[in-house]
């Protein structure tokens, strides 16, 4: 991925989405021939001259000062997670310094999940692999899908691939279209830390290629979180749920996140949700491995 047509391209969707007038500009009777705000505006409003805006957009200056970045993410109206972004593209050399180290998952992780017996949590690594799942998220998630432990597997199954090529995936979700951009926002967060990340970057190539729906949300920037979230299900097995979606960045395993999902208390989600913990019976699920600190890649 180029760093310098990747920051070229943010800024020009950040701009893109600006109207003048927004940010103070009349524009006067003239047809703009350009959606949003121009380079020269711009510059005019983060106090920085047009040439070196145009030098920036263009991946030419590697080297802004945090003042200069700092000004345009107020002038753009950049949050903090835009603005974060926003700094990591422009200084590749220290983006590209970060180490991209194995995922190592846990054993107390795989114990505390499993001992979540009727609620459906699981944990995702960086690229949104499932790097382990309890048999209430495999049911819920992926009950057509082989139910074997994915820290056994090579192949694990992949959030964002299931989400943009797998049919079930997509009935699943009654609110497809905002879990997709969600999920390329928190995609497109995670590939600017992790520029190094060789994996990453064939996973969204391949989702570029086989997902028109993928490539127009990536082309747009979409930028935010992975946070927790209320979802709304449409199951094959039980029928329509609402479930809140917990999601907890774990320390120390840079990427890493544990989702927890719950019903309602005594709402009908929750009663599909006990019924489905019924389907799902503890003795069709294999039983962990020996439980011993385990490299995943």
């Amino acid at each position: 991925m180029d760093r310098g047509s990747e920051l070229g391209e943010f800024l020009r969707s950040r701009r893109n989405r600006l109207r003048p007038e927004e940010v103070g500009l009349t524009t006067g009777d003239f047809r703009r021939q350009v959606p949003g705000l121009r380079r020269e505006e711009l510059a005019q409003l983060a106090g920085v001259s047009i040439a070196y805006y145009v030098r920036l957009e263009q991946g030419q200056s590697k080297n802004a000062s945090d003042g200069v970045l700092d000004a345009l993410a107020r002038a753009l109206k950049l949050d903090e997670t835009e603005t974060a972004h926003l700094h990591s593209l422009a200084r590749p050399a220290r983006a590209a310094r970060k180490k991209i180290r194995p995922e190592r998952l846990r054993p107390s992780l795989l114990t505390m999940i499993d001992s979540l017996e009727n609620v459906p949590a699981y944990i995702v690594g960086r690229r949104t692999d499932v790097l382990a799942w309890n048999r209430m998220a495999h049911a819920l998630l992926a009950g057509h899908l082989d139910f074997e432990a994915p820290e056994r597997r090579a192949d694990r199954p992949n959030l964002a691939r299931m989400l943009f090529l797998d049919p079930h995936t997509r009935e699943l979700f009654a609110d497809w279209k905002r879990r997709a951009r969600d999920s390329v926002a928190c995609l497109r967060l995670t590939a600017g830390c992790f520029p190094g990340d060789t994996e990453l970057m064939t996973l969204i190539g391949e989702l570029t290629m086989h997902s028109v729906e993928f490539a127009s949300l990536w082309s747009a920037h979409p930028i935010h979180e992975c946070t927790s979230t209320t979802e709304r299900y449409q199951h094959p097995l039980v029928g329509a749920m609402t479930l809140d979606e917990e999601v907890m960045h774990l320390p120390g395993d840079a990427g890493q996140r544990l989702i927890v999902i719950n019903a309602r208390p005594d709402s009908s989600s929750a009663a599909a949700l006990s019924l489905l913990a019924d389907i799902a019976s503890p003795s069709s699920w294999p039983q962990r491995e020996s439980l011993q600190p385990r490299t995943i890649e």
